[in-house]
């Protein structure tokens, strides 16, 4: 199988990426990797030496991907895995994938489906995987795509062993991690610490990542106790020094840094984002979007309460080693995979040969 990854900057849907990429050839995959340049370096630790990676400009939004297309034609793969932001910007990926090979799209965010010509491309994928039941019903819905071919494969995170936990600061600290953009929402999470400390709440807020919205955002902290740390390579480490870990998007599908915090055995508090309520809600405290006040509430709640964060945490933890492990997530992806490509679910090296399989794929007329 050959991975694309059209993305311009690091974020959950390319950690989901290298659970998968990690896995591929214990389930019997030789798997490969087309990224574009922006994430490719960071992606390279994690592509199977037999693979290999081909690095390509970013065609997200363009009205066409050839390098992708020649990068995937080299690569001869038996089915193609688009890693898609959303279902418009990735689009022509799409296009090059279905040229070479029959193609599965992970779908991470709903966005634009209105793009002229994107039902009948999507019609053409073997399958439209997503991590949320929302965007499985209005992707299916506003494209009408055939019954059964949007699937809903929950995220997954490695479960470590040996978690964490809260930190156990004097003033608790508060943590988030994203990118800075508007869709993660900490404009709103400062406004909730902005009313927190005028309320007299002793805390610390932490807050990892980078992105466009860095400046604007620093600017809007300016007096309150948050600090900007930039990317963060070491997750695990990033999450040991905290006491609450907080998610306050404006949208997701299913969003893998509260997982991870999570398995840390961290007590959470997140936006109603995803399938964060259904899936998770009765172990993470869930607040609606873009509500600071409500934010404000759930946070202070915790923070003034440590028998019931100590609680949630033992919660946390306790729902990730039940059913938030990666390994049952790529083992779904892969037996999709499998279907598409015509091979067992074990793999591609257990199928019929590889001439057999290619001959019999028909891309687009040139």
């Amino acid at each position: 199988m050959t991975f694309v990854a059209d993305s311009d900057a690091w974020g959950g849907a390319e950690v989901h990426l290298t659970h998968h990429l990690r896995r591929a050839a214990g389930l019997g995959w030789t798997a490969s990797l087309v990224a574009a340049e922006p994430v490719a370096a960071r992606l390279a630790p994690v592509v199977p030496p037999a693979g290999g990676l081909a690095v390509v400009p970013v065609a997200r939004h363009a009205a066409g991907a050839p390098a992708v297309r020649a990068a995937l034609a080299a690569s001869r793969p038996d089915v193609v895995a688009v890693n898609l932001v959303d279902p418009a910007s990735n689009a022509a990926v799409v296009e090059a994938a279905l040229a070479v090979a029959p193609a599965v799209g992970t779908l991470h965010l709903g966005g634009d489906t209105g793009r002229p010509g994107l039902a009948a491309l999507y019609t053409r994928l073997a399958a439209v995987l997503t991590p949320s039941s929302d965007i499985a019903a209005r992707v299916s819905a506003d494209l009408g795509l055939p019954a059964g071919q949007v699937r809903v494969v929950p995220n997954g995170v490695d479960v470590p062993s040996d978690p964490a936990g809260p930190a156990g600061h004097r003033v608790p600290r508060v943590g988030a991690l994203g990118r800075l953009t508007a869709q993660k929402g900490f404009d709103v999470l400062l406004e909730a610490v902005g009313r927190l400390v005028a309320a007299g709440t002793p805390l610390a807020l932490v807050v990892g990542g980078e992105g466009r919205d860095g400046a604007a955002l620093r600017a809007a902290a300016a007096g309150l106790p948050v600090t900007f740390t930039g990317f963060v390579e070491d997750v695990r480490g990033f999450l040991a020094a905290l006491d609450v870990f907080v998610v306050s998007s404006r949208v997701e599908a299913g969003p893998l840094v509260l997982l991870e915090a999570m398995a840390e055995g961290l007590p959470c508090v997140s936006t109603d984002v995803g399938d964060v309520a259904v899936r998770l809600g009765g172990d993470v405290v869930v607040v609606p979007t873009e509500d600071a006040g409500a934010l404000a509430a759930a946070l202070g709640g915790l923070l003034a309460d440590p028998a019931r964060r100590a609680d949630l945490a033992r919660r946390a933890r306790a729902r990730a080693v039940a059913d938030l492990d990666a390994d049952l997530m790529v083992r779904r992806t892969f037996a999709v995979l499998a279907r598409a490509a015509g091979v067992p679910a074990g793999g591609a090296g257990k199928g019929p040969g590889r001439d057999s399989r290619r001959a019999g794929h028909r891309g687009p007329a040139t």
